[in-house]
């Protein structure tokens, strides 16, 4: 076999067969730690390359493409796919000199088929569960996770199971799991409590655990990195800036880079910032004291995708930090409000939890972090229509403690052709 499970603190490994999501010996987290040496001798960037724009299953999707890096092992008749990924790198000069660097830019996940990034995670880990022969996936979610799940499960004919909090949960989220058929119950608990529900029903239940805790989600991720750099010809950025809530992406980032690194894809590693809302930030206040002293708390922010208080992957996310000399940066929910604003105004748009990305930039500018000179892509996890509550509300006014500071409201006018005009040609009327 050409990948094993191996726990990222004790070393100890398992089969990939194995329905495992931590380390019976240790508790760690687990990663699909593949064969290196084979991998140098396979991979190159000629391999990946002659792939782009193919029709041929399965390198047609974005993850996929990647399969060597991914799960070179797997029967590609057992592949659960869209396809995904094949996300649009976006250069913007305006937001650029708006956060204060010469060269940004946006890698919008939001693109993929269900609206976020979880979909390259998806296909790694319903891929997996039809190599296991499961007939039941479930997760905690937030909103983007389930709306993900539902809808490979619903592909690939495994029933989805989804666990909600029953509040703050942004409708067009909830929705779409809904709509793809899966099992949706909402629990008087948070994400944090939802996630150890789910993992501690998985055994009795014969369920198979999809949330980041599952290695095989990761290892989708991470192709987010690699076709990121593909996009690029290959040359390195010097920043990837990336929201941080369970710290999936930031930990699959971390060890998708890692890898092109030592199998020579790239000749060095970009440095990784995670960016985390002040009201949900366990990350940056560890960070502050140098990892020595990790705190879950109760989260609160209006990016709900990324409201979570005691993330998974944590060491897994330190550990990319480790690995790229990265920093944690927190920006406050109207900063995000604010971001969001501005990236939707280009005509790409973005939830909320997104814009963590723009705004951390910002901050990171201005704390002579990032430097002018600086290359720097910031990673766009969610959809615009993911949260359209938040949307019109900012836009309006309408949100506590947030002041819309690029606000586009709505106008009302008779049903005249002067009426239309006044509007039109005149910028200073009170919205309606």
């Amino acid at each position: 076999m050409l990948s094993v499970l191996e726990c990222m603190n004790c070393h100890h490994q398992y089969p990939v067969d194995q329905v495992i999501y931590t380390c019976s010996t240790c508790g760690g987290l687990l990663d699909l730690k593949h064969d290196m040496d084979w991998l140098r001798k396979t991979v190159t960037r000629e391999l990946f390359d002659s792939r782009l724009g193919t029709l041929d299953f399965p390198y047609n999707s974005g993850v996929w493409r990647y399969k060597e890096m991914i799960y070179p092992d797997v029967d590609p008749a057992l592949i659960v796919s869209r396809p995904e990924g094949n996300t649009n790198l976006y250069p913007s000069p305006r937001l650029s000199k708006w956060v204060g660097v010469e060269k940004l830019y946006l890698k919008h996940e939001g693109e993929n088929p269900t609206g976020s990034f979880k979909d390259r995670g998806m296909t790694g880990g319903l891929t997996q569960a039809q190599v296991l022969g499961m007939k039941k996936v479930a997760c905690a979610s937030t909103g983007n996770t389930s709306a993900s799940l539902a809808a490979y499960a619903a592909w690939s004919g495994i029933q989805g199971i989804v666990l909600f909090q029953n509040k703050q949960i942004a409708l067009g989220k909830l929705s779409q799991a809904v709509a793809y058929g899966a099992t949706c119950i909402r629990i008087a608990a948070d994400f944090d409590r939802n996630l150890e529900l789910v993992r501690e029903i998985s055994e009795k239940l014969g369920i198979y655990v999809l949330n980041s805790v599952n290695p095989f989600r990761l290892e989708g991720q991470k192709s987010i990195m690699i076709e990121t750099i593909q996009q690029l010809r290959w040359q390195v950025p010097d920043w990837i800036v990336v929201p941080g809530g369970n710290l999936g992406n930031s930990s699959a980032f971390g060890k998708g880079l890692r890898e092109m690194y030592e199998i020579g894809l790239i000749d060095r590693l970009p440095s990784l910032a995670i960016i985390q809302a002040e009201g949900a930030n366990p990350l940056y206040r560890a960070y502050q004291n140098g990892f020595t002293d990790y705190q879950p708390m109760e989260a609160d922010t209006i990016a709900t995708a990324i409201k979570i208080g005691n993330p998974v992957n944590y060491p897994k996310a330190v550990r990319a930090l480790q690995w790229t000399e990265g920093v944690v940066e927190q920006v406050t929910d109207q900063q995000i409000m604010d971001a969001k604003a501005l990236i939707d105004a280009q005509g790409i748009g973005c939830e909320p939890a997104s814009a963590c990305s723009l705004a951390g930039v910002k901050k990171l500018v201005e704390n002579g972090v990032i430097k002018p000179h600086e290359t720097v892509v910031g990673i766009l996890t969610g959809h615009v229509l993911k949260d359209p509550d938040a949307t019109i509300a900012y836009h309006e006014g309408l949100l506590d403690d947030i002041e819309s500071a690029f606000p586009n409201r709505v106008f009302a006018a008779k049903p005249t052709v002067e009426s239309l005009a006044e509007v039109i040609n005149d910028a200073n009327l009170t919205p309606a």
